[in-house]
């Protein structure tokens, strides 16, 4: 009795650019796991790392965090010396300001571990993203910072103080710190706008048609972050914050449409 045998299917001639760009083998969900955890630890130790680096500078880091209120402080004829009230506090706050220095200082090497683990999950050709992503998130998150460092709290700072001109001031290390904290970090978070955006632009969830079309709601919306990350109510620090946000937009408009601009490229190239 005859059997037949299929045919093995034979090779397609003209195969998909994405077919074989799948980089990295199949991982159990253990082995993801797994892999978090060495993530994770590496991304601890560059903290650490940082961590000590800043504090043995924690003075000159210190400095120049007090920098903005003790020269407004000084502009306006004021004690331009913070207090404190405990004497653990100045140590503390330096413990504290070291912490956040080695988050800052080790931040472009946690967003490469966090690339290295998303990446396997990814194709060959978006796999080139991360120097662009690695450098575009860090220098974002460092122009963030400064922008609120060496414009936006001095400003603020400036209202505060006149606005109280009638009272003399004590402010602890440990208020100042928290505001500082707050504007500095916020800002440099808000900032990464563009990352975001571009990595949807790079999935396909978002087009620079849709961000175009939607660019009302988009400024309505960086008007309420503005506010919400403004220290004082008066209008020329709200703009202050709320400018730069709706320049970035723009500017992520521009990036989308780079990636998009890419893919249609590459397409016309695989069908010539």
């Amino acid at each position: 009795m005859a059997t037949s045998i299929q045919n093995p299917p034979t090779t397609n001639p003209n195969p998909d650019p994405e077919d074989g760009d799948f980089s990295g083998k199949q991982m159990s969900f253990l082995e993801h796991l797994e892999e978090l955890r060495q993530r994770l630890i590496r991304s601890a130790v560059s903290i650490f790392v940082g961590f000590i680096i800043c504090f043995y500078f924690s003075d000159h880091i210190y400095g120049l965090l007090a920098k903005p209120l003790t020269d407004t402080l000084t502009k306006l004829h004021m004690a331009n010396k913070l207090v404190y009230t405990n004497p653990v506090d100045p140590f503390n706050l330096y413990i504290k300001l070291s912490i956040v220095g080695g988050l800052f200082l080790a931040s472009p090497y946690i967003l490469l571990q966090l690339w290295l683990f998303i990446s396997p999950g990814l194709y060959r050709h978006e796999k080139r993203y991360i120097w662009p992503f690695v450098l575009l998130t860090s220098g974002l998150f460092f122009t963030g910072g400064f922008f609120a460092y060496r414009f936006a709290f001095p400003a603020a700072l400036t209202f505060l103080l006149e606005f109280g001109h009638r009272f003399s001031p004590m402010i602890t290390i440990h208020e100042y710190w928290s505001l500082a904290l707050t504007i500095i970090v916020g800002v440099g978070v808000v900032f990464e706008l563009p990352v975001i955006i571009l990595l949807l632009s790079i999935f396909g969830i978002v087009t620079p048609r849709f961000l175009v079309k939607n660019i009302r709601y988009a400024v309505i919306i960086t008007a309420v972050v503005a506010a919400a990350l403004a220290p004082t109510p008066d209008w020329t620090t709200l703009f202050m914050f709320w400018i730069p946000l709706v320049g970035l937009y723009i500017f992520s408009i521009g990036l989308s449409w780079l990636v998009y601009y890419r893919k249609r490229r590459k397409q016309r190239h695989a069908q010539a």
